[in-house]
C-alpha cells in the first residue's frame, strides 16, 4: 500500500542492470545519453541497495527485460497507490512492453491492478508523485493528456486533489523537479511550477542545475538519497537537518535517471 511519499519507505522493486543497459545500438530512439561503464554501474546500483535494505527496505530485484535497456529505471513503468497498481502506457515507443512485464510482476508478488491507461493516453510512473491528499502529476513529452485524464479520474476515485504542470522539455518527468520528504514537505526546483502549486506544503526551493536536481530518495525519518555530484539538494537538505546518503550514480545519469528513477516504491508507511 502507497498513499504517500512522504511516509517510510518498506518496499521497492529495483531491476539491477547486467546486459540490457549497456546493450544500446541506438542511443537517440532510448533517449540515453551515453551507454554506461558496466562495472562501475553494478557498483553503483549494489550501493543503492545495500543502503535502502541497511534502511529496513525490502528490496525485491527482477531481472533486466529483454532489448529493454531503460528497463531498470523500474519507476516509470507503473504507480502504486492505497487500492493497488496502475498498469501505465509507456510515453517513449521504446519503452513499449515495459507497463506489461512490470505488471506480470506486481501479480506475480500479490499486488492488484486497479486501473490501467489505454491509448492514445501515455504516463509514466516518473511523471506521479503522490501525497496523503494530492496527486502532483507533470505533463511532460512522456505523458501527455489524454493519460492525465485517464490517471486523475483513478485518482480522484482514491480522494486525491489533482495538481497538473506543464514540464519544460529539460525535465523529462516532473520527479527531476520535485521530490516529497516528508509528510508535508517537498524539495523543488526554482522557476518550473506554477504559482501555489504547492500550497499547503512546507516548500524547500533550489536553483536547478541539472534536469534531475530535486530527484532524490526520501526513505523516511528525515533519511534521503541523494547523487552525490547534486550539491544544491544536498547543501539545502543539511540545512534542514536531513540524513545525507550521497552515493555516485553518474553511470545511471547518463541514462537521464535520477536516484528515484531507479526504484519502484510499493509499499510506505510509517
Amino acid at each position: 500500500m502507497l498513499r504517500s511519499e512522504g511516509e517510510r519507505l518498506r518496499k521497492v522493486i529495483v531491476c539491477t542492470p547486467e546486459k540490457e543497459y549497456f546493450n544500446v545500438n541506438n542511443l537517440k530512439a532510448h533517449n540515453i545519453e551515453e551507454i554506461a561503464d558496466k562495472e562501475k554501474a553494478k557498483k553503483q546500483h549494489n550501493e543503492l541497495k545495500r543502503i535502502l535494505k541497511n534502511f529496513g527496505s525490502i528490496v525485491i530485484d527482477v531481472p533486466e527485460l529483454g532489448n529493454h535497456p531503460n528497463s531498470v529505471f523500474t519507476r516509470d513503468t507503473a504507480v502504486c497507490t492505497p487500492n493497488g497498481y496502475i498498469k501505465l502506457r509507456m510515453g517513449l515507443e521504446t519503452r513499449r512492453g515495459e507497463e506489461e512485464w512490470m505488471s506480470e510482476i506486481l501479480d506475480l508478488i500479490g499486488e492488484s491492478a486497479v486501473g490501467s491507461i489505454k491509448n492514445p493516453g501515455t504516463v509514466e510512473g516518473g511523471d506521479i508523485i503522490l501525497t496523503d491528499k494530492v496527486a502532483f502529476i507533470g505533463h511532460s513529452l512522456r505523458t501527455n493528456k489524454e493519460g492525465i485524464n485517464q490517471i486523475s479520474e483513478i485518482l480522484k476515485s482514491m480522494n486525491y486533489e489533482i495538481r497538473v504542470a506543464n514540464l519544460p522539455e529539460y525535465h523529462l518527468h516532473i520527479g527531476g523537479a520535485m521530490t516529497v520528504i516528508g509528510p508535508e514537505n517537498i524539495l523543488c526546483c526554482k522557476n518550473v511550477f506554477p504559482k501555489d502549486f504547492f500550497k499547503g506544503f512546507e516548500v524547500i526551493e533550489i536553483e536547478c542545475v541539472s534536469s534531475i536536481t530535486s530527484n532524490v530518495i526520501y526513505l523516511g525519518n528525515q533519511e534521503v538519497i541523494v547523487e552525490f555530484s547534486n550539491y544544491k539538494a544536498i547543501e539545502a537538505l543539511e540545512r534542514k537537518s536531513y540524513k545525507i546518503h550521497a552515493i555516485d550514480l553518474s553511470e545511471f545519469v547518463k541514462g537521464r535517471g535520477g536516484p528515484s528513477c531507479l526504484i519502484l516504491p510499493i509499499e510506505r508507511k510509517d
